[in-house]
Parts: C-alpha cells; structure tokens; sequence
C-alpha cells in the first residue's frame, strides 16, 4: 500500500503535484492558528468513477452579536470549507484517505462502478431538528447497513443560513460520512444559501450512475428561488427540460431513481396538493420508466405505487413527526408515523428496498425486476 505523508491509498492514484503542498500549508495552519478548528468532516461528495472530492469544515473565528456593547446575545461561527479534488481514480475500488492527524481524520470511499455489479445505498432526510434522534438514525444506519453511498433528500439543517448548525450536523453524521459517499438534495430549510453550495461542493440539481442504475437529483424548493414570480418559472422551467433530457438519456440504465425534498403525494390530510409541480412531474416518471423515487418533507414514511413507480417517502431523520391521517385510496403500499431509513440493494438490474425503524424492525420491503 502505497503512502504518503497524508493519504493512504489502496490503489495507485495519479493526483496533481500542487496538492500535497497545498493540503500540507492548510493542516499546519490549522493544528497551529488557535482561532481554526476543523468542525466538520472529513467527507466524501460527488463520487465519481475518475473523481471524488474531499471535504472539511473549519471554524475560522466566531462573531458576536448583541444590544448593548461587550454584551453578547449571539455568537456565530465563521465557517470555511475545504476541499482537495481527487483525480484519475478507477471505477468500481475502494480508497482510503488520511486527511488530518488523528483517527478522526481518516476514511474511505469507492468509486461508482460502471456496467452491471451489486451495491448498496441508504436514504434518509429531514435531519433538522431533535438532533438526539438524528443521532439515534445515524447509529441505526450504522448498525444495519454498509452503504457505498448516503443520500439525504434534504432539510439537513433547520436553517440553511445559520452557520452554527452545520458543524452539528456533521457531528452527528461524522462516522457515517467518514465511510460513504454523499450525494443530497436541497431542502426548503435549506433557504437555498450559499452554505449548502459552499460545505457540500453541490448544484441545484445533478445525476450519476452507479453500476447499472441512474440517479437524478432535482431542487424542488421553488419557493426560495429568485425574488419574483417570473425568475421562480423560469428556474422550474430550466430544470424541467433539463431532467427530461437527463431521464431520455439514461434509457439504457436498468434502474433508474429520482431523488428531491418536496413529494408529488401524501397522507398528511393538511399538505394534500401541496406540490403540484411535483404531481405534474408523475407522467414523466412513467413516461422514461423511473423505477423508484425518493422524497422527504413530510416527517414520517410512505410508500406508494402508482402506474409502475415507486414513491417513497422518507422525512424521520429527525424532525418532529407528522401524523398520516389520509392515505390516498388505491395507490397506498404504506404509511407510518415514525423514524425511519431506507435501505436499497441493487444487483444488477434488481432492487430489494427495505425501509427501517430507528431499533432496526423493517417497516416495508419492496422488490424491483426490470
């Protein structure tokens, strides 16, 4: 196994010559500078076959807040996220990284496979709140599944904007994300901030395929795009094209999935046509065959089927729970007030998905054929 002074990996790697000096010159300052500690992290986004790329938060200072002088009501961190790309990595293997001194510091990833292979994904979101039972899905997770990858369909925090809840978010995610890759969605808690773009290296909307299957990942939090009505239509105009185009072009895929915060369905009586440029998204998911797609918003789990999709609802990462009071009759598999993940096994053109309690007890299972 080939090491260096701080990277450790399985396979040989061809990274650019500027990176270890720059990695280097950043570690030093922050093991030397007291003002700088490391509060999230590390953590792997945009896995690629050739690519991933490597993230850590740091508190760079703090600014206080208050009435009357010398007299703090706030304190806010200062945050600063950094990233080293890795390049020329080999589909389908697993690499192992030592980022900043301490076992804390240290992880792996693997790289998407391409063509028919077996892997494992989890899916999970609406962390924002009662971070005791985010912790306590992370454990589960932990416990009952070995993810290739996590994906989170989004409010990771209750505001976006606060950026002293983002090292608590990481805090709690810290060991799941020190071993799979990261793929979110951005939720309306989110207030569609630069720290959401800026901590996670993210776009509004994206895909990636991972052995035989293709994942597209769309904003649907339309409400905190653009300032006016016009630049709101334009934006969901732009990325509707944009995942016809991503979903036309994915028909060789043998699974495909669609990941966003805001579902198109729910048994929660008062949210019920809530989303109507989700359920206007349904015929496009027959029409290109998506095989299952993943959502959170509503604080519980769901699972519906209708017209050959998989919809599933998957909002009990943490925030307080929503009732589910009015199935929608005919297309229901099931629903659940309660905690929840979402395990998925693919082998090649199969999916076995099984949703999760936070003590391990499976709530549905579902499997998918092509």
């Amino acid at each position: 196994m080939k090491k260096n002074t701080f990277f450790m990996f399985a396979l040989p790697v061809f990274v650019t010559a500027l990176w270890l000096p720059t990695l280097e010159a950043q570690l030093v300052a922050a093991r030397t500078a007291p003002e700088r500690k490391i509060v999230g992290g590390p953590y792997i986004v945009n896995a690629g076959p050739q690519r991933a790329v490597l993230m850590w938060l740091v508190q760079t200072g703090e600014v206080s807040l208050g009435e009357e002088p010398g007299k703090a009501a706030e304190t806010v961190p200062i945050l600063k996220a950094e990233k080293i790309v890795f390049s020329g990595l080999k589909p389908g293997k697993t690499y192992y990284y030592e980022s900043f001194p301490g076992e804390g510091g240290r992880g792996s990833f693997k790289t998407p496979s391409s063509g028919p292979s077996q892997f494992q994904f989890v899916v999970f979101g609406d962390t924002r709140t009662r971070h005791d039972v985010h912790r306590a899905v992370i454990n589960a997770v932990l416990k009952y599944a070995k993810p290739d990858f996590v994906m989170h369909v989004g409010d990771l925090v209750a505001d976006g904007l606060d950026t002293s809840q983002w090292p608590i978010f990481f805090d709690i995610e810290r060991e799941l994300l020190r071993q799979a890759a990261f793929f979110p969605a951005l939720g309306n808690h989110e207030r569609n901030a630069t720290n959401f773009y800026d901590y996670l290296d993210a776009k509004p909307y994206y895909s990636f395929d991972w052995g035989s299957a293709h994942f597209s990942i769309i904003d649907s939090d339309i409400e905190n795009v653009g300032e006016t009505q016009a630049q709101k239509d334009t934006f969901w105009r732009e990325q509707t094209n944009w995942l016809r185009m991503d979903l036309k072009g994915s028909q060789k895929a043998a699974l495909r999935f669609v990941l966003a915060h805001h579902p198109p369905m729910t048994a929660v009586e008062r949210r019920q046509g809530d989303n109507p440029h989700m359920t206007a998204l349904e015929p496009m998911f027959e029409e290109y065959r998506v095989s299952a797609a993943f959502f959170g918003h509503d604080h519980n789990y769901q699972h519906y089927l209708k017209d050959g999709v998989h919809y599933f609802i998957t909002g009990g990462g943490g925030a307080p729970l929503y009732d589910v009071n009015a199935p929608p009759p005919g297309i229901t598999k099931k629903v659940e007030s309660i905690e929840n993940f979402v395990i998925v096994n693919v082998d090649g053109s199969n999916a076995h998905i099984e949703a999760r309690k936070v003590d391990g007890g499976i709530l549905d299972t579902t499997e998918m054929h092509q």
